[in-house]
């Protein structure tokens, strides 16, 4: 086995978490910052974002007693980048990636690739993330590819925090002019903006002086809990938006109509049952074959097997087998502080 680590990141439109591990799979150190998205923070906001979690991975496997580790070479590096949507990003993306100086070679994909490295049995199926936004990604057993486009709202691709705060504010208004039923979430949402009532909350939104964006959604996920049916209604149609897509990306890697996994990951499958019942009724009746996996660790994981990819295919057989390491790193990644219950 090489004397060196795996580093792996899971750039977001929110968080930036870093996962060092040795190249036989045991889990090092855990690092986090802020936002890495290139559409947010443009690309030196991105690589200040990596370059921060990736020496707060370094420091945390230091002081957990890995200090020997962590002056060892990087072996090989997975990146799991929200923003990098379309090839013509990748020059620019992996120039921020060059200016980390890591000198080993690098796997790029967008973030969603990475719940399904991690959370699928051999490497292949879809995956969909719900977290700021959404986005689905697919693999064949072949190397066949699907995916989104990655502009959420803006094309239709709907099912994340985002998309569901708009769709609350959406009912919120309707409800004021009587156009629409009652709901909870009037209250909760003018309260949250300091506001006494509908009418002004409304009114402030429009006039630029509050915005709704992707923060407000728990309250949505708060009403639900209390039995709103309008809230209920806003997250069942959000997850069946996600099983679309995830049909979608799978015929695009021609897995329709055969057994795959579909993968869950992101923030919001943790905050009740309601997307996940959405897109398995969608999933149940379009793809009936299709198994629901919930992952259960953080995105990041995934990277670190993508750089075991990377490295195995510049030193062939010098990295255990997919299953081997994947379950080695499962298991050592839930003794990181930090890291454990992380799956955003």
């Amino acid at each position: 086995m090489s004397d060196g680590l795996l580093l792996g990141l899971d750039v977001g439109g929110t968080r930036t978490r870093a996962l060092v591990a040795s190249a036989d799979g045991e889990a090092l150190g855990w690092g986090e910052s802020g936002a890495g998205n290139h559409e947010i923070v443009g690309y030196e906001g991105l690589q200040g974002a990596m370059g921060e979690a990736v020496n707060a991975a370094l420091a945390a496997a230091a002081a957990q007693g890995n200090a020997a580790g962590v002056f060892l070479p990087v072996l090989a590096g997975g990146f799991g980048v929200a923003g990098f949507d379309w090839e013509s990003e990748r020059a620019d993306t992996m120039a921020a990636i060059d200016r980390l100086g890591l000198g080993c070679p690098v796997s790029l994909v967008n973030d969603a690739a990475l719940g399904l490295a991690a959370g699928s049995t051999e490497g292949w199926g879809v995956n969909v993330t719900a977290g700021t936004s959404n986005n689905c990604y697919a693999r064949s057993p072949q190397g066949l590819e699907g995916r989104l486009a990655g502009g959420g709202a803006l094309v239709g691709e709907l099912g994340g925090a985002s998309e569901i705060a708009a769709a609350a504010l959406v009912a919120i208004n309707h409800a004021r002019l009587l156009r629409g039923p009652a709901t909870a979430l009037s209250k909760a949402f003018y309260r949250l903006a300091g506001k006494e009532d509908a009418a002004s909350f409304i009114e402030a939104v429009t006039a630029g002086q509050v915005k709704v964006d992707a923060s407000w959604a728990p309250l949505v996920f708060s009403a639900a809990r209390g039995g709103d049916k309008v809230a209920l209604g806003i997250l069942h149609d959000a997850g069946r938006e996600l099983g679309e897509s995830a049909a979608a990306v799978a015929r695009q890697a021609c897995l329709s109509g055969r057994p795959f996994e579909v993968v869950l990951s992101g923030s919001l499958f943790s905050l009740g049952p309601w997307l996940e019942e959405g897109l398995e009724d969608f999933l149940r009746k379009a793809e009936p074959d299709a198994c629901l996996v919930r992952l259960e660790a953080p995105p990041a994981v995934g990277a670190v097997i993508l750089a075991s990819e990377a490295f195995a295919a510049k030193e062939p057989g010098r990295v255990p087998d997919r299953s081997a390491f994947r379950a080695r790193l499962l298991e050592s990644v839930k003794c990181l502080s930090g890291a454990a219950a992380v799956n955003a």
